[in-house]
């Protein structure tokens, strides 16, 4: 009995649970942002890739 009122009152494990789901959460949100972020550089560089194959000045 006393063990599993030990295990009910140790906390370390729900703390580790919560910045595992922190770490998760900002790991989602900075992939979300660089995906973006490489979409817009592709789209930039191929631009500038069509302009310089035309012969034109950017």
């Amino acid at each position: 009995m006393k063990f599993i009122n030990k295990l009910l009152r140790n906390e370390e494990g729900a703390t580790a649970i919560e910045y595992g789901l922190i770490a998760a959460l900002i790991a989602v949100a900075a992939i979300t942002a660089m995906q973006g972020l490489g979409n817009e550089l592709n789209t930039t560089f191929t631009t500038v890739s069509d302009k310089m194959g035309e012969g034109n000045t950017v």
